[in-house]
């Protein structure tokens, strides 16, 4: 059956930064910030409420600001790595002087938030791995002098801390690569003692402390296959209530008024983002908002201090939405700005829900996306898992399905074995399954779109970034006669060089991956045959191959491998590299030449009448 006729959007209109994204609002509530353009550049520009002047506070040309948050009402504090190296540095700048300081000038090392410190205006807690490349110490760093102060020095194993509601340190989480302990202490001054510890199969994430600092909320899947949100009572060592719990899907997460001291919602995500509400003032204000934007899905982004003047961003499956104000105390709902103006969602293709069983009796959740104006039967396809491999797909404007739909492609997307958020039995049947029944999920939701009619047998591709890129050849390899064509986007080929080059940071939990993905020495022969680039014997159709040569999670010695082994047999692979990107690319211009590569790869292969 055919729909309305559909033209084709420019391919930049997918892929360049939006107009306006990215806003937040100061704590006293006399400002927005947001992110956009400047010399193709999402830099930091403030808005005033009352008069609406509008000011650049930051100049960056080399690559995005893409994380930054509002230290004071007076300094946006954001982080910057180089060339995509993810070794951030965090600076910060004054609204008035324009003034930009470094505050963690340190060579090759890495700056992690660990608590803006929401009651101190300034100071805020971060974590450096100077000390030891593998682990972050804690520090408190004054924002306005420079000066840090270690707070908690990291003994070899410590993977994460917890503040209180007064900023102060009282909870981390150690591993031994394997096992995770929750650690606790009374105040600053005490030493650690464990309170809990399990197999990471089994976890208890700390989100933060109850409102009187003794005990703390939690997300866990201790003693059941859903993780929940629980209290957990630290002095008897117990869980001691269930908040919420769904029978289908892990609870995501938990949040709270700062100002009013109350639990307002928990988030879950079935096919979409729900919500249960747990404060009547916080779901009102809601429902206020979403019965005025109804079409679209709505986040709540920002707030002031006062909790009166709020920041809202709309999407749905085919727009990115737009950015709105609220003001609680004159009930006026403003439009701010549209993210992408130039598309027009109408033109854009609906994302639905579907499942099918995998080969053993699994049930996989995806999504599939048909491209408008076309006949829904006999279809060229793009599979296009995702990357983690532990993370999902969710619904939502995807700008890269967008535009693969605006062309003619239908696009699927399957939440495979090892997806997270469908249980711990669901998470658990991944390990040590890459390039296996993770593989025959992917290959059997391929089988599914066949079977339905839906897919032309001879016009499917494979399409994936990170673990999708190695899904990709794998698919390639070890299912050959399924694809026509496939793009590899910083993915892994050789699973015991990926072991060895992880960044040192992932080193505490390396016998946990061994135990996921598997171990180099024992497993030597199941890597063997799940690794890629051994296979490459097998690969048969055209392979396109992008790069960032910074990457410090999937080195391009992954890339530079099924590159060269496919050269060796005289097969022509065209290979993106970029030496200004890491894992995935960022910058407009990169991200154009890759597209406009895959564009026309893609029509090669499976749009080609001729071939």
């Amino acid at each position: 059956m055919k729909t309305q006729t559909i033209d084709q959007v420019p391919l930049k209109d997918f892929f360049k930064n939006p107009e306006k994204a990215g806003y937040d609002i100061s704590p006293d509530g006399e400002y927005f910030s947001y992110l956009a353009p400047y010399k193709s550049r999402l830099n930091i520009f403030i808005q005033n409420l009352i008069t609406n002047d509008i000011k650049r506070i930051t100049s960056e040309t080399e690559r995005d600001i893409t994380q930054y948050f509002w230290g004071n009402s007076n300094k946006i504090l954001f982080l910057k790595d180089d060339k995509g190296d993810e070794n951030f540095k965090l600076f910060s700048v004054d609204l008035i002087t324009n003034e930009q300081i470094n505050l963690t000038p340190f060579e090759n090392i890495k700056t992690t938030i660990i608590d803006e410190l929401y009651n101190s205006d300034t100071e805020i807690m971060i974590g450096l791995n100077k000390r030891n490349k593998e682990i972050f110490d804690a520090y408190r760093l004054n924002i306005e002098t420079g000066e840090l102060t270690m707070t908690a020095e990291n003994p070899g194993n410590v993977a994460g801390w917890l503040t209180d509601h007064l900023g102060k340190i009282r909870i981390a989480i150690t591993t031994d690569g394997v096992n995770t302990s929750l650690l606790y202490r009374d105040n600053e001054d005490e030493p650690f003692s464990a309170i809990i510890t399990t197999n990471f199969k089994e976890q208890i994430n700390p989100l933060f402390f109850d409102f009187e600092n003794n005990n703390i909320y939690a997300r866990s899947n201790i003693g059941r296959d859903k993780s929940a949100i629980i209290k957990y009572d630290i002095k008897n060592k117990k869980e001691s209530e269930v908040l919420f719990e769904h029978p289908d899907v892990d609870v995501d997460n938990l949040d709270y008024s700062k100002k009013r001291k109350v639990l307002t919602d928990i988030s879950y995500t079935t096919w979409k983002k729900e919500r249960k509400f747990l404060d009547n003032g916080f779901e009102n204000i809601f429902k206020r908002i979403s019965n005025e934007l109804n079409e679209y899905e709505i986040v709540i982004t920002g707030m002031n201090k006062d909790e009166n003047k709020f920041l809202i961003r709309t999407y749905s499956d085919r727009s990115l939405g737009a950015n709105y104000y609220y003001d609680l105390n004159s009930d006026i709902l403003k439009k701010l700005s549209d993210v992408s103006p130039w598309i027009d969602e109408n033109q854009m293709a609906e994302m639905k829900p579907v499942t099918y069983k995998s080969r053993d009796g699994m049930t996989i959740h995806g999504y599939l996306t048909l491209p408008p104006g076309k006949d829904t039967k006999d279809l060229p396809v793009v599979i296009n898992p995702h990357g983690g491999p532990w993370h999902r797909d969710v619904w939502g404007f995807n700008p890269e399905v967008q535009f693969l739909a605006n062309r003619g492609y239908a696009v699927f997307q399957m939440n495979f074995r090892g997806s997270t958020g469908y249980g711990k039995v669901f998470w658990e049947k991944s390990f040590k399954q890459w390039g296996k029944s993770m593989q025959d999920d992917i290959s059997d939701g391929v089988k599914y779109l066949i079977d339905e009619g839906i897919a032309d047998p001879k016009k499917i591709a494979i399409y994936g970034g990170s673990y999708g890129g190695y899904a990709t050849l794998a698919g390639l390899a070890f299912t050959p006669e399924l694809y026509a064509a496939g793009v590899d986007y910083v993915g892994v080929s050789n699973l015991f060089t990926f072991l060895k080059s992880i960044p040192p940071y992932w080193k505490p939990y390396l016998d946990m991956i061994y135990e996921m993905v598997g171990d180099p020495v024992k497993d030597n022969e199941l890597l063997t045959g799940s690794s890629p680039v051994f296979h490459v014997d097998k690969i048969v159709a055209p392979l396109l191959v992008a790069q960032g040569k910074m990457d410090p999670r999937v080195n391009i010695d992954e890339s530079n491998q099924i590159v060269d082994a496919l050269k060796k047999r005289a097969i022509d692979v065209p290979y993106i590299v970029k030496d200004n990107e890491g894992h995935g690319f960022q910058n407009e211009e990169n991200k154009f030449e890759f597209y406009e590569a895959m564009e026309r790869f893609l029509a090669k292969h499976l749009l080609d009448t001729n071939k």
